[in-house]
């Protein structure tokens, strides 16, 4: 088998879930990853920091980059676009990283569609709605009809979380971790089928 080769960790949920809080807690106890970095057209916040939180480009960069066949995924989530730039993810699999992407479902369903074989995913929720809803509110960093933008994306996405690999409550942030450290260990097991067929060619070695 050829140890070298890397995986892909998919997380999603929705904005308010935990997501960022869980990676940091999780980031020292992984081994080698690599974050990938979503470029977007929605404007940079507070705190945020250009290649460090997302690249910000504008509208036409960003439809030059679709042009160009650039990313690995992109979609239009609340009038802004957001991508995954394809070179730096064929960089760090190639030297044997485990990808790790925070992106949403439809991004999931991009990314399994090219890169199947080597994805693990995880869908992150708080516990409920009611939930979500506060800690979108006690944030503070967006307007009230963002937060209601966001709820509805929610309950869409919600509806198809039986299209991940695991499902991660975040009810206990420990407890969450923990399951998240154990699914990215696992991620980096999993074997792409082209070395699983390489594997078995070669397994009957003895000619009878």
């Amino acid at each position: 088998m050829n140890a070298k080769s890397g995986a892909v960790l998919v997380l999603s949920g929705p904005s308010g879930a935990g997501k960022s809080s869980l990676i940091n807690k999780v980031s020292g106890e992984i081994g080698d990853y690599y974050f990938s970095i979503s470029t977007t057209t929605r404007p940079i916040r507070k705190g945020e920091e250009e290649g460090v939180h997302y690249y910000f480009v504008s509208i036409e960069e960003f439809k030059k980059g679709i042009d160009n066949d650039c990313f690995l995924e992109y979609a239009l989530v609340h009038g802004n676009y957001y991508g995954t730039s394809l070179k730096p993810v064929k960089e760090a699999l190639n030297n044997g990283k485990l990808v790790i992407f925070d992106i949403d479902v439809q991004g999931n369903t991009a990314v399994n569609n090219r890169l199947g074989d080597i994805v693990t995913s995880v869908f992150i929720t708080p516990p409920t709605l009611s939930e979500l809803k506060k800690r979108l509110k006690n944030r503070s960093t967006d307007s009230q009809e963002v937060i209601e933008s966001r709820i509805k994306m929610a309950k869409r996405e919600i509806q198809r979380v039986s299209e991940y690999d695991f499902l991660i409550v975040n009810d206990d942030l420990e407890v969450a971790a923990s399951a998240l450290k154990l699914i990215a260990v696992a991620a980096k097991l999993k074997i792409p089928i082209e070395e699983i067929n390489n594997f078995v060619q070669n397994w009957e070695d003895i000619e009878f």
